[in-house]
């Protein structure tokens, strides 16, 4: 299942014009993971403009074009648990791709011969989740954990999949991508209807 969420992770930076790069086509389940398999996707936007601001922690379309290369994983624990401040202390296994091997793995493949390319700073390190709380004071403190942990973005996955469904058109033929044919099979049978359309039931 994991592949399956990568998928549209990699779905949704492709179609907002990103180029993305996924280092491994398997599931490592029998010994430690090497510092490259801890990163699920590497992504570079080639219309980034130096210019412009930082991007917003929580990362909608909206704050893509300020995102110039990052490291991404996901965590597509799809259930109707949510993540906790509890469950981010408890578990080591989200911040895994934070640690400085692997960072200093994701310099190396995003290596080039031009100075702005090769700052550090400028690698983002975004978690793709299934969502916060929504209830104050959790919510907060998931945000204030996951930057201290060093985390510079997340995306949670109903907001990219609303924006998948929205960019979707039904009298196009996306042969050579399953997830996003099947969306627009759906939409078009009116079992998936775009999301601002909700606003007029």
């Amino acid at each position: 299942m994991a592949g399956f969420d990568e998928n549209i992770v990699r779905e949704y930076f492709e179609l907002h014009g990103f180029l993305v790069r996924q280092l491994r086509k398997y599931q490592v389940q029998s010994r430690k993971k090497l510092a490259e398999e801890e990163i699920d996707l590497l992504v570079y936007n080639p219309s980034f403009n130096t210019g412009g601001r930082e991007p917003g922690f929580m990362l909608f379309a909206s704050e893509l074009p300020y995102v110039h290369r990052a490291v991404v994983v996901v965590k597509g624990w799809h259930t109707t648990q949510r993540f906790t401040p509890n469950m981010l202390r408890s578990s080591s296994e989200i911040f895994k791709f934070l640690e400085a091997n692997v960072l200093k793995v994701a310099e190396t493949l995003f290596s080039d011969d031009t100075p702005e390319f090769n700052s550090s700073q400028d690698l983002r390190r975004i978690l793709v989740l299934p969502g916060l709380p929504t209830a104050e004071p959790h919510r907060s403190e998931c945000i204030s954990l996951l930057r201290e942990r060093g985390v510079d973005g997340i995306i949670s996955f109903r907001g990219m999949l609303l924006d998948i469904i929205q960019k979707v058109e039904t009298n196009r033929n996306y042969q050579k991508s399953e997830i996003l044919q099947i969306i627009r099979i759906m939409k078009n049978y009116d079992l998936l209807k775009d999301p601002q359309l909700d606003l007029f039931k």
